[in-house]
């Protein structure tokens, strides 16, 4: 997609603070982080969310979430812990239209809350 974000951090013509990257996914730092470690890992394949996944897609998502797993362990969050979240359509608070996951830690994160942060403050 020539309009998406995250197609063109793929692609290399929008930079990004890569921290991984092989042939199906890309882990890059959050832009305006909500916890003192806040990576998104993606894949490389444009997908616009979690409901326009198909069956094809499995072997790649479960790349994805395993990625995520490694970058979490190298980041240093996977002794004390860390949240991976992934937003699907515009009232989740999905901003960015290709499938992602956020991998949120660094610090001791506060409960689940709609209506605020899902950081503590």
């Amino acid at each position: 997609m020539s309009d998406c974000l995250f197609c063109k951090i793929v692609q290399g013509t929008i930079p990004a603070r890569k921290v991984f990257e092989d042939e199906q996914v890309v882990a890059f730092h959050d832009i305006q982080p909500q916890a003192p470690v806040h990576l998104l890992v993606i894949p490389k394949k444009h997908i616009a969310t979690m409901n326009d996944c198909e069956a094809d897609d499995a072997a790649l998502l479960g790349h994805t979430l395993l990625a995520a797993q490694q970058v979490a362990r190298e980041a240093g969050l996977a002794d004390n812990g860390y949240r991976l979240v992934n937003n699907c359509g515009k009232d989740s608070g999905q901003l960015v239209f290709h499938i992602h996951w956020h991998i949120l830690g660094g610090e001791k994160l506060a409960g689940l809350n709609p209506k605020n942060s899902p950081v503590s403050e």
